[in-house]
């Protein structure tokens, strides 16, 4: 796929991906006593000392790096619930299935930031990458039957497959708009080239004198 070879071929970077999956939900335990915290996305806290609470990633990743907390894995990023998503990803003509929007981006940051509080770490990052490469080519096969409409409508595709698909749809869409209309193409590339034209004739205005 084109957008895995070229990344300016995504209409986001990965780094982009990754801080808009920031804002999602995770729970840590606190091991400090501290009053809420009022952001602009919203107050979070109060914290109270192994008490579990959910805030916002990036907030939780701030904490963990100060050793004011640690992380409660989602019970998605399990051994047992990750196999049997590979496995069913594998079996054949399976839809995709449920995981997080941004199941990539959330668990690269856990990995990086938070791996002493994920059981069977490495298990569990072996699985996820299995798991997005395995998508990623049945992402690849359903767009090889990829037909002329005027929407796509995939299940349970995560934003970092969204990214990679978007600019892919997108021309092919178009492409097809074109083959199967093309005098409303021509006609509006016809208004469009008037245009200027039209307003290039139009008398010019002495400019005003100081």
């Amino acid at each position: 796929m084109a957008g895995q070879t070229d990344p300016h071929v995504s209409l986001f970077s990965p780094e982009e991906v990754e801080f808009m999956a920031e804002d999602e939900l995770v729970e840590i335990v606190p091991n400090m006593n501290m009053e809420p915290l009022n952001f602009i996305a919203g107050d979070f806290g109060r914290f109270i000392p192994q008490i579990p609470i959910q805030v916002p990633l990036w907030l939780a990743v701030a904490l963990k790096r100060r050793g004011k907390c640690t992380f409660r894995p989602p019970g998605w990023l399990s051994v047992d619930n990750l196999t049997q998503v590979l496995e069913a990803e594998r079996e054949p003509q399976s839809k995709f299935q449920a995981l997080p929007f941004s199941y990539v981006e959330i668990a690269r940051l856990l990995f990086d930031h938070a791996r002493d509080d994920i059981p069977d770490m490495y298990m569990v990052r072996s699985l996820v990458e299995d798991i997005r490469d395995v998508r990623l080519h049945k992402l690849e096969n359903n767009l090889g039957t990829f037909l002329g409409t005027s929407a796509v409508k995939m299940e349970n595709v995560s934003a970092m497959e969204v990214n990679l698909v978007r600019p892919f749809a997108r021309r092919a869409l178009e492409a097809f708009y074109k083959h199967d209309k093309p005098e409303v193409v021509a006609d509006r590339n016809t208004r469009s080239s008037r245009q200027p034209r039209e307003a290039n004739d139009e008398p010019r205005r002495p400019l005003r004198q100081r």
